[in-house]
């Protein structure tokens, strides 16, 4: 059961942020929302944030930059139908809005749409209690966040001789939203973002390789400990120690095993892009009407869930006020629902599904992924490895691009192994994923049992706008992919 409390503490914080200093009320909302509803509209919402973020980057033991930034404003939108109207400001006052909400009406003048009544006392929108309230910025000094990084890139140039550069990376991120709905929701959120990363650079006979590390969360930078410091310091290593010995990848059709964790990027691009509302409404998905189908191999369960605690792609409320949810996309290989925001999912006639997600106020909220992920199966990642007669264990990825459309992909592993006979052999290098997403799923012959999210690190793109999301699968054994490779 949600706690109220909590609930109503954000939107306390929203209200002492947002809307007092500006000598802005809820009256003053219903007031720029009643004016857009006086044109016919479907829908139409007030999205008021402001955000502080903090970066630090060391390299050869010194402050290489350091930055601080507050970013606030409003955006005002009018849906209707499937034309949207949209305007933002960085002033918030009650006639920057008013002005918002007047230029934004004019989308509804054809009068093709119903008429919206915004209720006198706004409805307060339930959330969920997912991570904590506090500023993580103000968590460590600035001494200690120094000190954190030099630790860090001291840890990694300790691990071997080789170790010739590293850099590393602190960013920290507190940001309030306020959303107020024309059917008189009202919803806040109070969202803390962490994130350490690093990448270091082995050499050795004039040869260099790059490996990296990191994570993160909606936490406070206590959560980097020297344990975990140590987890993304030998990540990192291991990843440039081991390039240093791979060998140009061979390329064909071949069995692929992809890795637990970071892989499910994969997962991501080929396949859950292909499931946002906004592509299967306007039919411009591969998935788009095979709901009820078969679309994935017999134990295929991927899930987009953004209600685990603290991960990086969690949210308590969407973009849009509606509470985040655990949407089964796909169970046992069948196809069961796409992900939405309010927009699509009204056209489509279906519920939203809590994936109404914008960049800033700057922006339109769009269907998008939280934390997206496949279930485990019942293979050891032994089994898996050990059934492949000739083909490619692939443990990470760098980029990749997906046609959503056709779900056509290809992606650069960044390591990856050899396997003769069930047995690793050797580090490759070059080796490139290319498939298809759909066809993909329907080829994946073994699952594991180590389901693993990723540590903390995804940036999710999207028409521009780029938010924070989780990924993750188990240890997949995938049929028949084509491999492009330098051998």
């Amino acid at each position: 059961m949600i706690s109220r409390e909590p609930t109503l503490e954000r939107l306390q914080l929203a209200r002492t942020l947002l809307l007092e200093p500006f000598g802005l009320s809820e009256p003053v909302l219903s007031k720029a929302l009643r004016l857009i509803t006086e044109h016919r509209v479907d829908d139409a919402d007030l999205y008021f944030q402001t955000t502080r973020s903090e970066g630090w980057s060391l390299e050869e033991g010194i402050v290489k930059s350091g930055s601080f930034s507050i970013d606030q404003g409003v955006g005002v939108r009018a849906v209707a139908g499937e034309k949207t109207a949209f305007a933002y400001s960085d002033d918030i006052s009650e006639a920057a809005l008013l002005d918002a909400a007047r230029t934004v009406r004019s989308i509804a003048s054809a009068g093709q749409s119903r008429k919206v009544k915004v209720p006198a006392k706004a409805t307060i929108a339930q959330g969920r209690m997912l991570y904590g309230r506090d500023d993580p910025i103000a968590s460590l000094d600035s001494t200690q966040k120094v000190a954190l990084l030099e630790k860090t890139e001291k840890l990694a140039r300790s691990k071997d001789p080789r170790i010739v550069q590293v850099m590393a990376g602190l960013a920290a991120e507190h940001e309030v939203v306020l959303i107020a709905r024309a059917d008189g929701t009202l919803a806040a959120d109070v969202r803390p973002l962490v994130r350490l990363s690093l990448t270091v650079i082995a050499e050795q006979n004039g040869r260099r390789e790059v490996g990296s590390g990191g994570g993160g969360g909606r936490f406070g930078l206590a959560y980097f400990t020297d344990a975990m410091i140590e987890s993304y310091v030998q990540q990192a290593v291991n990843a440039a120690l081991t390039n240093l010995e791979s060998r140009p990848a061979p390329a064909g059709v071949m069995t692929v095993v992809l890795g637990p964790g970071w892989p499910g990027v994969l997962l991501h691009e080929a396949v859950g892009h292909g499931l946002e509302g906004d592509f299967n409404r306007k039919g411009s998905s591969t998935f788009a009407g095979r709901i009820g189908q078969r679309v994935a191999a017999k134990g295929v369960t991927v899930l987009d869930d953004g209600t685990i605690a603290d991960r990086r792609g969690s949210l308590n409320v969407d973009d849009e006020g509606n509470p985040s949810q655990r949407n089964v996309l796909i169970e046992d290989g069948i196809l069961r629902g796409y992900i939405q925001d309010s927009m699509n999912a009204r056209l489509m006639g279906v519920k939203p599904t809590g994936n109404g997600r914008r960049e800033s106020y700057a922006h339109m909220p769009m269907p998008r992924m939280t934390n997206t992920y496949m279930l485990a199966g019942k293979k050891t990642p032994e089994e898996v490895i050990a059934s492949i007669k000739k083909g490619l264990y692939a443990t990470n990825f760098g980029g990749g691009q997906v046609d959503i459309t056709s779900g056509k992909f290809v992606f650069s592993a960044s390591e990856a192994f050899w396997v003769e006979n069930g047995k690793i052999q050797y580090p490759v290098k070059g080796a490139t994923l290319i498939g298809n997403g759909p066809e993909a799923l329907t080829h994946i012959s073994m699952i594991g049992n180590d389901m693993q999210l990723d540590t903390g690190v995804g940036v999710c793109g999207k028409e521009g706008q780029s938010v924070p999301v989780g990924v993750g699968q188990p240890t997949l054994r995938i049929d028949g992919l084509t491999v492009g490779g330098t051998a």
